[in-house]
Parts: structure tokens; C-alpha cells; sequence
């Protein structure tokens, strides 16, 4: 299969509208991500990873532009050295697909709509993404947004980018709104509560005024404890007292212990790239969104149906689950599981065949597929762009 590797925007637009007549292409960046979503069936690929490079980066207004090759890694080095970082906490996921993390590209950090833990606080990719530059299925060079963040009309393209997998167009460049790094940071962790527990004291947290920017509940493995984590960031002199007041806030749910400085920042490093799954090189594994309230019950609802292998985050509002990949890897008994509660299960690894035969994203309403068919035909009449990623014809 052909593999096209442009090093500029035109090049890109080109590359798309010879595709209309040679036919479709898989859109790659560092490649890492290839094994996230439906496999398609392509002509050729269209790797990003020669469009790469900063190419605005202003930290008195807290902004930063790369193209979309630019690897994550550095983007982030660029922003600590100026005492910045992207507020989503971006993860690498390495734990799930094959690839070199080193390569993982900002522009699939976008596609892909991806955020760690301090989602809960901060948002996802698509709250700090301000601007892109993107080419669509037609080979049209397009951009969207700017350098501030502001009301848009007609199509938010911005927004609709972030989590589309490429579907819609091909990013070619992104712009953040970034913040300040945090001077440190403390953990609170409580021990062996149960699950109903746990998402209690993560609320009680999470609804405190003392901003927790992370908030995970952690399985005991092999007799040891599970562990329910509170972060919070800022100034070293503020962090005593905050870490104190949110502990006397959450007494009622025991006496925690406390992680500070980089024993708690490698503590949700690890939440953010899985480790609590364990190994899950052989297994298949879902990422399963609902209302954290309704995140114990539908853990339970998951054991029942023999996926036991999870643990909670974002409050309890995102459950991370590891099953056999056999079958549809328990794509029926997950959302049977969500059906009571609402919410929505994505596939994020599993092999190919069970991939392309099974639902990988959650199945639409009629009227939301239909709505997402038109929107593909606006922007990808011929279906070159990841065609299937997503959805069977999309």
C-alpha cells in the first residue's frame, strides 16, 4: 500500500484530491494509534508525521500552535520550559497499542479527543483546542478559530475536529489555549473503601472549594487495599493547608495518607496510562463513560457479567475495563450494562476481526446517525478520509 508522506499543507491537499480518484486513505501521524476504532479499508496512507514543528508559541498569552506531526513530547518540553503545560494532561496509552510513544503526534492527541485524569477538571482536548488548519475530503485547505477563545457561527470546526478520527479532515495544524504549571501538587489517598464509598468521598471532593484536578478509585490487587486518590495543585506554601482542610472535609470517609511532589504526579501518571489494568497485552479493553454517581452500579453490572479486571475515574464518571477478546469482547453485556444508567462503552483495543465486526463506538440514535452521515457528506462526499473509522460507511 502506497505511503504518502507530505512535508507541507499543499502537499496534503494535494495528496487528498488525487485520493478521489485513487482511492481512500488512512490518515496516520506517529502511527501509534492505528489499533483506536474500526479497521479501514484503504488505497494508501497519508502520514503526518514530515508536517511537524512549533509554529507559534507565545507564553505571555498562554498559547501555543504546532503542526499536526509535531510529536506530544515535544510540544510538552517546549511548554515546560516556559513553565506551561496543555491542561488536559494528555495520555499516551501506550499500554493499548503498538508504536513508539516517543512518536505519538499532537494532531491524534486531537483526532482522538484524548485527555487524562485532570479531565475532570480541565477539560477535555477539544476545551483547550482554540484553532486548527485542516484539509477536507474535498482537498480544500481550511481554518477555523484563531489565538482566543470566542463565539463562533455556523460550524464550530474547532470543536467538531476534536474526536472526529480523521473522518471529516485531515489536521494539518492545532492551536491550545495552555496554563501554568502548578509549583507542586499532593495526593490524598483513603484506603478500602468500597466502590459506593469511593465515588461518595470523590464527590464530596470533587464538590468542595478546595479544586481537586484528579479523582480515581483504585482496585486492590493481590490482598492489598483499594485506594481512592484526591489530587490537588498549586503553590508549595498553599498545599499543607489545602491537603489539611480537604482531609477534615472528607473525615467521614477515614483518614488518608498523602503523597507530595513527584510521588504523586507519577502516582496519576500511572492512572492515566492504565497501569491499574495491569497487563493487557492479550486482553481487550473498554473505555466506559456514565454519570459518576451511577458508576459503582454499573461496575457491578460489569463483574455480573464477568468483566473484573476495572477501576474508576473522573469521579467515577469513566470506567476502564479489561476483558477476554473473544466474541464481541462483551460488547453486548457492557451496554446492556449502560442501558440502565445511560452513557456510552468505546472498544479502545482489541484485535482487528473482532474490531471490524463489532461496534467499536457506541451505537447512535437513528436521528444522530443520520445528522453524523450529513455531516460526512459535507465535508467527505467521495469518503476518502479514514473511511469506517468510526462508523460502517462514515
Amino acid at each position: 500500500m502506497p505511503d504518502f508522506r507530505p512535508d507541507d499543507e499543499a502537499s496534503v491537499a494535494e495528496t487528498v484530491r488525487a485520493a478521489r480518484i485513487d482511492g481512500p486513505l488512512e490518515i496516520t501521524g506517529g502511527a501509534t494509534k492505528r489499533g483506536l476504532g474500526r479497521p479501514t479499508q484503504t488505497a494508501a496512507t497519508l502520514s503526518l508525521d514530515r508536517l511537524s514543528g512549533i509554529t507559534l508559541y507565545e507564553p505571555a498569552e498562554l498559547v501555543i500552535s504546532a503542526k499536526a506531526g509535531t510529536p506530544l513530547a515535544e510540544l510538552e518540553s517546549t511548554l515546560a520550559a516556559g513553565g506551561q503545560r496543555l491542561a488536559f494532561d494528555p495520555p499516551r496509552l501506550t499500554a493499548l497499542w503498538e508504536g513508539d510513544p516517543a512518536r505519538a503526534s499532537i494532531g491524534a492527541v486531537v483526532a482522538a479527543n484524548l485527555a487524562g485524569p485532570r479531565r475532570i477538571h480541565a477539560g477535555a482536548a477539544r476545551d483547550s483546542l482554540i484553532g486548527v488548519r485542516l484539509v477536507n475530503g474535498r482537498g480544500e485547505i481550511v481554518k477555523n478559530g484563531g489565538r482566543v477563545m470566542k463565539n463562533v457561527t455556523g460550524y464550530d470546526l474547532v470543536k467538531l475536529m476534536a474526536g472526529a478520527f480523521g473522518t471529516l479532515g485531515v489536521l494539518t495544524e492545532v492551536t491550545f489555549k495552555v496554563l501554568p504549571s502548578p509549583e507542586t501538587e499532593a495526593t490524598l489517598i483513603f484506603s478500602g473503601l468500597s466502590e459506593a464509598d469511593a465515588v461518595a468521598c470523590l464527590s464530596a471532593g470533587l464538590g468542595s472549594p478546595w479544586e481537586v484536578t484528579g479523582a480515581a478509585h483504585l482496585p486492590g490487587w493481590a490482598g492489598s487495599p483499594a485506594e481512592t486518590l484526591l489530587r490537588l495543585e498549586g503553590f508549595e506554601a498553599q498545599m499543607t493547608y489545602r491537603a489539611g482542610a480537604l482531609a477534615a472535609h472528607l473525615v467521614a470517609h477515614g483518614v488518608p495518607d498523602v503523597l507530595r511532589g513527584e510521588a504523586s504526579a507519577a502516582r496519576w501518571r500511572e492512572v492515566g496510562e492504565l497501569a491499574p489494568l495491569g497487563d493487557v497485552s492479550a486482553l481487550a479493553v473498554w473505555k466506559i463513560s456514565t454519570r459518576p454517581a451511577s458508576g459503582p452500579s454499573v461496575a457491578a453490572a460489569l463483574r455480573r457479567a464477568g468483566v473484573s479486571r476495572l477501576f474508576l475515574d473522573w469521579g467515577g464518571g469513566l470506567i476502564w475495563a479489561a476483558c477476554e477478546p473473544a466474541g464481541d469482547a462483551q460488547a453486548g453485556p457492557i451496554r446492556a450494562a449502560l442501558a440502565a444508567h445511560g452513557g456510552h462503552a468505546t472498544l479502545m483495543k482489541a484485535p482487528d476481526e473482532i474490531r471490524a465486526a463489532a461496534e467499536v463506538f457506541h451505537p447512535l440514535p437513528t436521528p444522530v446517525m443520520e445528522l453524523t452521515r450529513k455531516i460526512k457528506d459535507a465535508f467527505d462526499p467521495a469518503r476518502v478520509l479514514n473511511p469506517g473509522r468510526m462508523y460502517a460507511g462514515v
